[in-house]
């Protein structure tokens, strides 16, 4: 297994900082109180699903790690801590020989997840678990949003290839992590290079309508571009009229045109002509690929028209409308003194509404139907049930400060698509309505 199908983590800059400044407060006051060493078990979940979406997917868990592995304080930064106020000295000295060295639990990227499920257990020292908060929720937030849409997308176009090109529609570095979430939930392929470069995605992209219009003709952009690029490649053909333009891209390529892409107009309407005119004239092979802000409910629509691919920007790379999982980072358990041999007790925030929680380190298992089909999440603090002790979702992740959980993103794409196949059919509605799976406390 090479680096490319890990993802390159050469030359990754600390973590940190990626963080509030109530973490290192929190710290300090622990540690002038005598509590910063106790055991303690932190957990991140969701209490609901966003409205509408019946099951959730688990991303960017592989970041996670590479976060808690590069999470350190640097010269500098503790000089910025301490011009800034933000902690005192003995904090301060603390941080410098900050290394995570307890063990993480949690569900396997590309799992789905229901309201109440144990995504990640942390454990460790109250002061060296609270630290992780932020960086941990910011990364398992966007990408498994970004995800949850790309699966969206994905069941929508019933095995149609998916191409993300969401880029210029986010901030630069959110668009890499964008790239890899999509490509978990079931896309294929990304427009961004450095998606690629970093994760080893496959990644697609041939023209845009200003190379058309810089030519003097369609015709010598057709030419130039199928001259560079080769007759496999795709012609962009509704920059001026789209049947002239494709009667023009077969005369150039021949019916070995790779590909026609239409990004404007009725594309359920001008895929069919457009297919119609591709066959009469010979290129029965040449694919149809279809772009401009598609969603999952546009994909769904277009699925009676002859296309091949989509291409989806914006709606993917803001969630298609639930650009965060709403997940929280709660301390469930911890000991009443610093001994490392303390029993645990749970704890858990009790106010009212919809905030409270439930206390002590959970397992969590799927149970399945008499047709293998899973009917429900259920979640437990004591033993597992003897007929869900095999079919428990969490998995070690990091055992001592250690990473012992890494994986190719692939093993994590088809997780997914394995485990959204074992739920009820109805998860694949796009109508709105309630998780597909019940959560059930034992």
């Amino acid at each position: 297994m090479n680096s490319a199908d890990l993802g390159r983590r050469v030359g990754v800059p600390s973590t940190a900082l990626f963080t509030d400044q109530y973490e290192l407060t929190m710290v300090q006051a622990a540690l002038k109180a005598g509590t910063a060493d106790r055991r303690s078990v932190f957990e991140a979940f969701t209490r609901r699903l966003p409205e509408g979406r019946r099951y959730g997917v688990v991303a960017g868990t592989g970041r996670v790690l590479d976060a808690v592995e590069n999470f350190h304080f640097d010269d500098e930064m503790l000089a910025f801590l301490r011009d800034q106020h933000v902690v005192d000295a003995a904090t301060a000295d603390w941080l410098a020989d900050y290394r995570f060295s307890g063990d993480i639990w949690g569900y396997p990227e590309g799992e789905v997840y229901f309201p109440g499920s144990p995504l990640l257990r942390v454990e460790g020292s109250f002061a060296e678990c609270v630290l992780l908060e932020t960086v941990i929720l910011s990364i398992l937030n966007h990408d498994s949003a970004i995800a949850a849409a790309a699966s969206r997308m994905s069941a929508a176009a019933g095995g149609r290839r998916l191409i993300e090109m969401g880029a210029r529609r986010t901030h630069e570095l959110s668009a890499v992590a964008a790239s890899r979430a999509a490509y978990v939930g079931g896309f294929h392929t990304t427009s961004d290079l450095a998606a690629g470069f970093r994760y080893n995605i496959p990644t697609v992209g041939t023209s845009a309508h200003a190379f058309t219009l810089l030519h003097d003709s369609e015709r010598d952009a057709f030419q130039a571009q199928v001259e560079s690029l080769g007759r496999g490649t795709t012609l962009l053909v509704d920059t001026y009229d789209v049947t002239e333009a494709v009667r023009t891209a077969v005369e150039i390529a021949g019916p070995e045109l790779g590909a026609v892409r239409i990004d404007s107009g009725d594309l359920l309407l001008v895929a069919h002509r457009v297919r119609q005119q591709l066959d009469e004239l010979g290129a029965t092979e040449t694919k149809i690929v279809v772009t401009s802000d598609l969603d999952e409910y546009a994909i769904a629509s277009l699925a009676a028209a002859p296309v091949d691919s989509y291409g989806v920007g914006t709606q993917l790379v803001t969630g298609s409308g639930h650009p965060t999982c709403s997940m929280v980072y709660k301390l469930v358990a911890r000991a009443e003194t610093g001994d490392p041999d303390a029993p645990l007790v749970p704890v858990a925030k009790k106010s009212l509404g919809a905030k409270s929680s439930r206390g002590g380190r959970k397992w969590a298992a799927r149970r399945p139907d008499a047709y293998g089909v899973a009917e429900a999440e259920v979640i437990g603090t004591g033993g597992v049930p003897a007929d869900l002790a095999d079919r428990q979702l969490q998995v070690e992740l990091v055992r001592g400060g250690e990473v012992v959980a890494r994986e190719p993103l692939e093993a994590a794409r088809d997780r997914h698509i394995a485990a959204r196949a074992g739920l009820p059919m109805s998860a694949m509605q796009l109508s709105r309505g309630e998780p597909v799976l019940p959560t059930e406390y034992v």
